[in-house]
């Protein structure tokens, strides 16, 4: 019997080639009718056999392809309307309620790559080839429905080739959106300083064009800015960058194209610094075997210190200098291509200024086009032996036999002779790693990563010696996501985002709507946020009895069996789609939350909001995300600092539109945020460790244990207050909240003390005026602060180059003893055994003091005093025990103290869920050995996984605050 459906799927199925793949189901299953994408997901109208219906139904909910993701199957049978076939309609225009999700970027798929390096395909060395199944999604769309004219693509009209593949439902470019060729597409652009050796001496080597001839280019020649405070001797060998940029060249033709190429990897091959402009923005380039091209992009883009992430062609070439596992090698092949911190080999020798002193190195793989090329070129180069050649002005004929065989059959285009680079760019490099390139964020430190080549001219002129670009406009920014792999317990290998952006963002998060009371907790008295409400008429209560489940994990039909109606639909969207939330995020690691459904859109990483730029890209990308996904705001939220700027923004806006304005504490944010991840609204132990928080009595938090749920949360336990003379000073010196530890446990005469006070000098007097007058000088529970004073009075690191690197050192510090397995049972027979040493380090568990004007909120139960920990500590350093001994010992001291907070809870309220969040959670040591001690006393232990432990995740945790304590101000809508 001949039956008809209507159907519609959401979640990420526009732009991944869902169309045709119903296209091809249809075929299979006999069905007839249409398809077509709408701004609220893809509908299809079936007629058919009920069998093959129903076959044809699961085929699109079990097996789509794999770039998409079913979130949901809606079924309503329909009268028949008597198709005879099947066909794929344009995207309605009309207007709807809401709009459908937005795949992230993909990185080039095998079958692109395959073309890419195959001579005998049109789009052989094409740096912008894609298909359906990858290429450009999110940093190219205008609005929705996804199609070629609502992104930047709209700019290059189809050659006749590409409109047959874009038009044929059985072909892999079945309307893909960036389609495009050498013919229609994006073309490459080069931009270098005047002067450099080898550059082009005629406008017939690369097809120059007049600027004007090229849209979006101007005239204007470049020169140095005058704000560079980068000195020429720091630049010593880079004479050209005192010099204008020249003209623009574009590669209109592959033989253009070619000789671009050819000439970027003339220069890395020189030690030269380029911008490269990728998907989300562009990456500064050198070769990560060159020590002075290394330490030359340092300084010019003034990073000291902090590791570079790095490019390489394969798995396997990253298997030579890093030690990889089967979670490791899928997420480093996966589809959106992180960098992946991995752990360093011990018998490679890495060129210094790359990761020094790190036991791991951030490695990802090509994931575009141009990279892949690129890569491929400068391996090419590095394997030929001639680091110094250039492009041969009189030529660029890369065709026929310009192509040579390589060993393995592997076709490469050969290195072009031509003027060698002078010797003052002569370098030594490592040949221990296989060629790799350095691939770091372009922009100077503190500032947005550049989207735009003009920009780029302009904002990097004194970085980047040349500048290969191109006409394909970029509309949001992204960084790329950074990720490891970590021990989960019993769980096995799990992935944590360091950094979420490219690949990932802006995929949706549940939000789970129940909100109980948590247990031990009065949830009217103990709320973890102020609610200011400019204009509380202008607030719609929200109705209903259900909220939406979207796991991103779960497929369901909202209608359940064909043809049944499920009658809480329209009470329940209702309800949620009248509550839109925009948390604004903390100051460092910036992220914003958009709600919209019961889902949380996490944007990508912002960065610190620190400086006009950035929060100028934070303005941008929050309109982008309203408009893309058509919400607008009716709440607000923000953290409780009155001083970070994306806060102040969220009181400006609540009073100019009045909107209500729900301010939640970080570090209930934190926890709040792993909960949601988890789907869990009963209360938790959450442990909140991190550097800096604004707590509810005006200190510094950073060490805390809170009993949580998703609306509020009381003080259980923190870490006893040490004095931070300076502030912020301390923070950026770390012999300051060192001197602050060691006059909170009165160990300043300590001899163990000694080297670091001796270090300190004159500022130990300072810092002991402005303990005692209380002058500058807050408080805090941090234990990222206390991570930061061992590091410092163990001499590991004194002045940090960059946030975190005192703690990230100290962690680096177990690693170094560890190369040695003898090392500690040789040199510290004297000390005891682990056990003696775990008895010293113990932190201290004393009931707090509570006054008549306390809550539950700013004064905890007990507290954990970590006097114990440092003086242990300085009785090793004073007996010469090894610095690595010493750091895995007080490591071992925090994982201990976790399990103590969480075993005082579960005595208390019988509380076995623990959720552990906050940037010191980032150190792979504590939280793999936290997880295992927690697991092993018999806790449930829920860690961040689709967000950073760190304060990435904390504008969801907003979001979900004031997405719950709505619940229950309306009555405890259920999730269920």
């Amino acid at each position: 019997m001949i039956e008809a459906l209507d159907i519609q799927v959401k979640g990420i199925v526009q732009g991944v080639g869902f169309r045709p793949f119903v296209y091809r189901m249809a075929k299979k299953y006999l069905i007839n009718g249409w398809v077509l994408n709408a701004t609220d997901g893809v509908f299809i109208h079936a007629e058919g056999e009920a069998k093959l219906l129903d076959e044809f139904v699961i085929e699109l909910s079990e097996n789509p392809p794999a770039a998409s993701r079913v979130e949901e199957v809606t079924l309503k049978e329909v009268p028949l309307e008597g198709f005879d076939s099947f066909e794929i309609r344009f995207s309605d225009a009309g207007a709807v309620e809401k709009t459908t999700l937005v795949s992230p970027d993909l990185a080039t798929c095998d079958d692109c790559v395959r073309e890419l390096l195959n001579p005998n395909d049109r789009r052989y060395r094409y740096p912008f080839i894609n298909c359906t199944n990858c290429g450009p999604r999110f940093t190219i769309i205008e609005k929705l429905p996804y199609d070629r004219k609502s992104t930047s693509m709209k700019d290059f009209p189809m050659c006749e080739r590409c409109a047959r593949e874009y038009g044929d439902p059985l072909d892999r470019r079945f309307h893909a959106q960036p389609d495009a060729c050498f013919e229609c597409g994006p073309h490459l652009s080069w931009r270098e300083h005047e002067g450099l050796p080898g550059a082009p001496g005629s406008p017939g080597t690369f097809g120059t064009f007049r600027a004007s001839e090229m849209p979006g280019v101007s005239e204007t020649t470049c020169t140095p800015k005058t704000q560079t405070s980068v000195s020429r001797e720091t630049l010593r060998g880079s004479d050209a960058i005192g010099a204008p940029l020249g003209s623009v060249m574009w590669g209109a033709t592959r033989e253009e194209s070619d000789a671009i190429l050819a000439r970027a990897v003339d220069m890395l091959a020189a030690g030269k610094i380029l911008a490269v402009k990728g998907l989300g923005g562009f990456h500064l380039v050198c070769d990560a075997n060159n020590a002075d091209a290394v330490a030359l992009l340092r300084a010019r883009k003034r990073r000291e210190g902090k590791a570079f992430a790095v490019m390489a062609a394969t798995t396997d070439e990253v298997r030579r200098v890093c030690e990889v596992n089967d979670a490791e090698a899928a997420v480093l092949e996966g589809s959106q291509r992180p960098i992946v911190l991995l752990k360093k080999r011990a018998d490679i020798a890495f060129a210094p200024g790359l990761a020094d002193k790190l036991p791991e190195l951030g490695v990802m793989l090509p994931y575009t086009p141009l990279q892949h090329v690129l890569l491929h070129d400068f391996a090419a180069a590095m394997e030929a032996g001639d680091a110094s050649c250039t492009v041969n002005e009189g030529s660029c004929d890369f065709g026929g036999s310009a192509v040579v065989e390589q060993d393995g059959g592997d076709r490469r285009p050969p290195v072009i002779p031509g003027e060698r680079m002078g010797a003052e760019d002569a370098v030594l490099r490592s040949t221990a790693c296989p060629p790799m390139l350095v691939m770091t964020s372009g922009n100077i430190h503190d500032e947005p990563i550049v989207t735009d080549d003009e920009d780029a001219y302009e904002k990097l002129f004194a970085v980047a010696d040349g500048f290969l670009g191109h006409d394909r406009a970029i509309r949001a920014r992204y960084d790329d996501s950074v990720v490891r792999i970590i021990a989960a317990g019993s769980a096995g290998d799990a992935m944590q985002f360091i950094r979420r952006a490219r690949g990932f963002a802006p995929l949706p998060l549940a939000i789970p709507s129940a909100c109980p009371p948590a247990e031990g907790a009065d949830a009217a008295a103990s709320c973890s946020t102020r609610t200011a409400v400019a204009d509380e008429s202008s607030h719609a209560d929200a109705c209903g009895d259900s909220a939406v489940d979207r796991s991103p994990d779960t497929v369901k039909s909202s209608a359940g069996a064909r043809g049944q109606a499920d009658s809480r639909r329209p009470a329940h969207e209702a309800s949620v789609r009248d509550r839109a939330i925009l948390a604004a995020g903390p100051e460092q690691k910036n992220t914003f939350t958009l709600t919209r459904d019961a889902e949380a859109f996490v944007s990508q990483h912002i960065g610190d909001m620190e400086n006009a730029e950035t929060y100028d890209a934070w303005l941008d990308a929050k309109d982008c995300y309203e408009t893309l996904f058509e919400i607008t705001p009716n709440r607000l939220a923000c953290d409780l600092h009155p001083e970070y700027l994306a806060s102040k923004w969220a009181h400006d806006e609540s009073r100019v539109r009045g909107l209500p304005l729900t301010e939640v504490q970080h570090h209930h944010a934190h926890i709040a945020a792993v909960m949601a991840e988890h789907g869990l609204s009963d209360a938790v132990c959450g442990i909140a460790f991190d550097g800096t928080g604004y707590g509810m009595d005006g200190a510094i938090w950073g060490g805390e244990v809170l009993l949580s749920n998703l609306c509020a949360f009381e003080r259980f336990a923190n870490f006893a207050y040490v004095p931070m003379p300076g502030g912020a000073a301390a923070v950026k010196h770390p012999l300051r909240m060192a001197y602050g530890a060691l006059w909170a446990f009165d160990l300043l005469e300590h001899p163990g003390a000694a080297e670091a006070l001796a270090a300190l000098g004159e500022q130990a007097a300072v810092c002991e005026q402005m303990i005692d007058h209380g002058l500058n000088t807050p408080m805090t529970s941090s234990v990222g602060r206390l991570f930061d004073a061992a590091s410092a009075l163990l001499g590991i690191c004194t002045e940090p180059k960059y946030e975190g690197e005192p703690a990230i050192l100290l962690e680096a510090a177990i690693e170094d003893g560890q190369t040695n397995a003898l090392h500690e049972a040789v040199a510290v027979p004297s000390q005891g055994g682990e056990a003696d040493a775990a008895e010293r380090y113990a932190i201290a568990v004393v009931k707090n003091t509570a006054t008549a004007d306390s809550t539950a909120q700013d004064t905890s139960v007990v507290l954990f005093d970590a006097a114990p920990t440092f003086q242990a500590l300085l009785d090793d350093k004073a007996a010469g025990v090894p610095p690595a001994v010493i750091a895995r010992r007080f490591h071992n001291a925090f994982v201990q103290a976790i399990v103590m907070a969480a075993e005082l809870v579960r005595s208390m309220y019988g509380i076995d869920a623990v959720a552990l969040s906050g940037g010191v959670f980032m150190n792979r040591y504590l939280v793999e050995h936290a997880l295992s001690a927690l697991e092993d006393a018999g806790f449930t232990v829920a860690v961040s996984r689709d967000l950073p432990p760190n304060d990435g995740c904390v504008s969801f945790g907003q979001a979900v605050v004031a997405w719950a304590q709505e619940n229950e101000r309306d009555g405890g809508i259920s999730a269920t």
